[in-house]
């Protein structure tokens, strides 16, 4: 730590490295926290979870039960135990609450206000977060498995919807319509992502093992199929030409930067693509558990050097170099499968959801102070104070002598 603190004051050293280094050593420290609990407000499984990212401080959470709850994760206690108080909650006392599991939650990348849920209930709902009431509701044939929101959009607010339909919805917020269809999947839509780096392409996957690559603005097809054997005909058969997985894939994530996409299938496996070329980067993550049968969340870390990717794997949560596909630990705490968790990059925290019903903070250890490493730094200074080179000690001579 102290040689990042010189290096940096002398100007050796990139001003970012020591942030970095630190939030990687928080990373890998990651544990359950004891201390601080999330109460505990769904009577059922939990399906999303979504921190919003202009204070870092509400969390929101949608469950199988059709609940949507606002979490505070602030401590005001002053005390170092403390639970993570529910802000306000759309239960089933409410008559606009979902009737069936919602699927997914978002916070409008923008605007604490607002919020967005979709369910099995058919709909997808735009929340004002004062009143806890729908702004604007969107209807669907189907039951809705996903929906995102481009984080850094400036030319459109759009949203995309993945259904039980094979048709990708794009809804927009401005008009309150659904204003085009993308076609292509031949099964369910199971997730969708916005890229973080250009705000008019989209990835969507699908239970067909399919994932594509779109440009919203072009009225043809997608841009292009991300293929496992990157085209070589030679190691596929004929029917996995231009498949992402050999089963569903059921999730989805671009990293922080862009430059690269994550997508899990039911085949046990997790690949890492060139988000530009569609290329298989070949990362070898090994077995990767996944028996969820709808979309499954997982989190990339932001501002880590490696960076991490935070995967629900039965009962834990298991965490991967992202680049070497290196196991770091698995994070267990739950009593039944994990369907989703959610990286916070401001104080590197991870927060997961289960079947169990409970959503668990995992928190770092704190540095502990060394003594030893202090009195090695002491006997180094002064080692190195009756070094100083000769030229620069006092060579005055007393009157005296």
């Amino acid at each position: 730590m102290l040689g990042f603190l010189t290096a940096r004051q002398a100007g050796l050293d990139d001003p970012s490295r020591l942030r970095r280094a630190e939030s990687t050593r928080r990373v890998l420290n990651l544990k359950l926290n004891p201390d601080r609990d999330v109460d505990r407000i769904h009577g059922n499984g939990i399906n999303s979870i979504d921190i919003e990212t202009i204070e870092g401080r509400y969390m929101l959470s949608g469950g199988a039960d059709g609940v949507i709850v606002i979490y505070d994760l602030d401590n005001y206690s002053g005390k170092p135990q403390y639970t993570c108080k529910a802000v306000c909650t759309v239960g089933r006392s409410s008559r606009h609450v979902h009737k069936f599991s919602v699927e997914t939650v978002l916070w409008y990348p923008y605007d604490t206000g607002m919020f967005v849920s979709s369910s099995f209930d058919k709909t997808m709902k735009v929340w004002d977060t004062e009143t806890l009431k729908p702004a604007e509701e969107f209807e669907f044939e189907s039951n809705v498995y996903s929906h995102h929101l481009s984080p850094i959009a400036r030319k459109h607010s759009l949203i995309a919807v993945g259904t039980k339909n094979p048709k990708i919805q794009l809804c927009d917020l401005k008009s309150g319509s659904k204003i085009h269809v993308l076609q292509g999947h031949k099964a369910e839509v199971l997730s969708v992502r916005w890229s973080p780096r250009y705000e008019h392409i989209l990835a969507t996957a699908s239970a067909d093992s399919k994932v594509k690559v779109w440009d919203v603005r072009r009225a043809s097809g997608s841009l292009f199929t991300l293929d496992q054997h990157n085209g070589d005909k030679s190691k596929s058969a004929s029917e996995a030409v231009n498949t992402a997985h050999n089963g569903r894939v059921n999730g989805l994530s671009f990293t922080a930067d862009g430059l690269f996409l994550l997508t899990t299938g039911t085949d046990d496996r997790m690949r890492l693509w060139n988000s530009a070329s569609g290329e298989n980067t070949l990362v070898n993550y090994g077995k990767v558990c996944n028996e969820s049968r709808k979309g499954l969340q997982f989190s990339v870390s932001h501002g880590c050097s490696p960076e991490f990717v935070f995967v629900p794997c039965g009962s834990s949560v298991a965490v991967y170099v992202l680049h070497t596909g290196e196991l770091v630990t698995m994070l267990r705490g739950h009593y039944n499968n994990v369907d989703c968790c959610k990286f916070h990059p401001d104080h590197q925290e991870l927060y997961s959801g289960g079947k169990d019903s409970n959503i668990l903070a995992w928190v770092p250890v704190l540095r502990t102070s060394d003594v030893e490493e202090e009195s090695d730094q002491k006997n180094k200074g002064a080692a190195d104070s009756s070094a100083v080179n000769r030229a620069f000690q006092d060579a005055w001579s007393s009157d005296e002598d």
